[in-house]
């Protein structure tokens, strides 16, 4: 059986330059498919068994963000379920893989997909809680639906928590984390969920791009836009998703807000506020520094030492989702960050980071959700 490299599957990547043999196999990262941002990759390697693999990524050098290769082992599975890490090495221009698969199909990936299907069985799953009310926001400019989930029952004095993610598409571990984090909040004998649905409503958007998400892109939408550079100035035409989600936001009011990405470079868990805002109080400061000394607590996984740091206010500044929201409705609103490559304050050869433990997080973040709320009242 010669070898065969496809990728015409959901979320599916990858431009093939060379593969004749399994111990010469190039191929090039593909575009996101309206921008130029080179950094997602996802393909399905077949008739290979037993033979060991080179597969050399001849444009990694000119990646988006080239330092996510530094230190960085890509994934497999054989099933799609079971995904592990491979030997990757990058020599500052070509990404190799090193492996030797055990089955004639295996898949490859930059991250542990999250897919379109499981993105629909998840919304499924949590609309036949009594809890939740599912709503559709619009269409995206594929004509996909946007959903939200709205958590608990709305009144006048309960404070409304949002959580958003993948702006960004190809940060899977954030749906993994909404997945973790909706299945701790719908579970009926969990004390956090529990206290939480007697004193909040949750506005959830476990998927803003699934456009980009379904056409494999890493960072853009079906129209090329960095979602998480549209806040500002949305529209129907360029960001629909932006656009209607601010829109309900502005509706219903937001008192805490959770924008969940990944990051390609940076091995931890970690949070990036709105210190930048010419506006930004010392009571702001102090709610910040309160959610994530609560993390810490109930996740060790989570951490403060390790971040971006501080940076300038900028005209970008009010495009981006939480430094926009923080702004807009003077609420605690942070970007949390989570790891391509793997956790370096507990580290797993075998998975690195993956979607189980993203999922871990999401559960754990009740608890600090639960003491920032408590400490508006």
């Amino acid at each position: 059986m010669s070898i065969k490299i496809s990728s015409q599957f959901d979320a599916g990547a990858i431009e093939v330059v060379n593969a004749t043999s399994a111990n010469a196999i190039d191929l090039n990262i593909r575009k996101d498919s309206h921008a130029d941002i080179i950094q997602w990759f996802y393909f399905r390697l077949q008739g290979a068994a037993g033979q060991p693999c080179t597969i050399r990524f001849l444009n990694a050098g000119q990646a988006a963000y080239p330092a996510g290769w530094e230190d960085y082992q890509a994934m497999a599975s054989y099933d799609r379920i079971n995904w592990f890490r491979v030997p990757t090495s990058y020599d500052g221009q070509v990404m190799t893989i090193n492996h030797t698969p055990g089955m004639d199909s295996v898949y490859y990936a930059y991250f542990e997909p999250y897919s379109w299907e499981r993105h629909l069985e998840l919304l499924d799953r949590a609309q036949m809680s009594e809890q939740v009310r599912m709503v559709d926001l619009g269409s995206t400019v594929d004509g996909r639906d946007l959903n939200m989930l709205v958590i608990g029952e709305p009144s006048p004095e309960k404070k409304k928590v949002w959580v958003i993610a993948r702006q960004h598409p190809g940060e899977t571990m954030a749906e993994w984390f909404i997945e973790g984090m909706l299945d701790a909040l719908l579970d009926p004998a969990h004390p956090f969920a529990r206290q939480l649905l007697n004193e909040t409503v949750f506005y959830v958007v476990p998927n803003m791009n699934p456009d980009g998400s379904v056409r494999g892109n890493l960072r853009t939408n079906a129209a090329g836009a960095n979602l998480n550079r549209e806040w500002l100035n949305p529209t129907m035409e360029r960001s629909p998703e932006v656009f209607l989600v601010k829109q309900k936001m502005h509706e219903v009011g937001v008192d805490l807000c959770l924008d969940v990405h990944g990051d390609e470079g940076l091995p931890y868990v970690f949070v990036a506020g709105s210190e930048s805002l010419p506006n930004f109080t010392p009571e702001q400061a102090a709610a910040q520094k309160r959610f994530s000394d609560d993390f810490k607590i109930a996740s060790p996984d989570f951490q403060d030492v390790h971040g971006y740091g501080e940076s300038p206010y900028t005209e970008e500044t009010l495009t981006m989702g939480s430094p926009h929201i923080t702004h807009a409705f003077g609420c605690l609103s942070l970007t949390l960050e989570l790891p391509f490559k793997d956790n370096a304050n507990d580290p797993d050869p075998q998975v690195g980071w993956d979607g189980a433990r993203s999922a871990r997080l999401g559960a754990a973040v009740l608890q600090p959700v639960l003491q920032s709320i408590r400490a508006l009242k």
